[in-house]
């Protein structure tokens, strides 16, 4: 198990287009361990997702998943490990949903970012094979948060209205139960 350091907002890298990678490239060991080494970040961290960027490499591949009980995101539905290299999000709709975010690399900052309810997804996986799904509900908000990454884009870019920020711990006291109860109605409309 290796897990990375992370970077942190105002690293020059997390602003940084990172490179698509050739099919081709994807089978090398340098990139396997890449992949191995998001998720072992991403699951010590408690994450739901991690991109290249984070961890100082400008390649596009990040990683998704949510397991059941993440004490980070109690009201996100499980996703299982999903692998995107070169991944692309595209809007299904124009329906969206103001989702309270947060990053392991703007650690202990949570604000509102409206993100699409629907998308389409396709990238490689990480055998470099093709891969299309379609993401709905609060689920398509967290591919939409680490494609984000690979452009250089962190959720604050995409903040409307300041007031919105607070901490970890002020969005918990003032926040959550809010926020959850429109989670939950969220996944129950879309199952995700």
């Amino acid at each position: 198990m290796t897990v990375r350091d992370m970077l942190s907002i105002g690293h020059p890298v997390l602003r940084k287009t990172a490179r698509p990678l050739d099919p081709d490239e994807v089978a090398g060991g340098g990139v396997q361990r890449l992949i191995d080494d998001l998720v072992d970040t991403m699951r010590a961290a408690d994450g739901a997702g991690l991109a290249a960027t984070q961890v100082g490499e400008a390649v596009q591949v990040c990683v998704v998943e949510v397991r059941p009980g993440n004490p980070r995101y109690p009201y996100k539905p499980a996703i299982p490990l999903t692998v995107l290299v070169n991944p692309v999000v595209t809007p299904r709709t124009t329906e969206t949903f103001a989702n309270y975010e947060g990053c392991l690399s703007v650690p202990g900052l949570r604000r509102v970012v409206d993100r699409f309810v629907d998308g389409g997804v396709q990238a490689l996986d990480r055998h470099g094979e093709s891969l299309d799904l379609v993401v709905l509900g609060l689920s398509a908000g967290t591919f939409q948060h680490e494609t984000d990454h690979l452009h250089g884009r962190l959720f604050v870019d995409r903040v409307v209205d300041t007031r919105s920020l607070c901490t970890w711990d002020e969005f918990r006291l003032r926040h959550e139960a809010a926020f959850t109860e429109r989670a939950r109605a969220l996944v129950d409309r879309f199952g995700s």
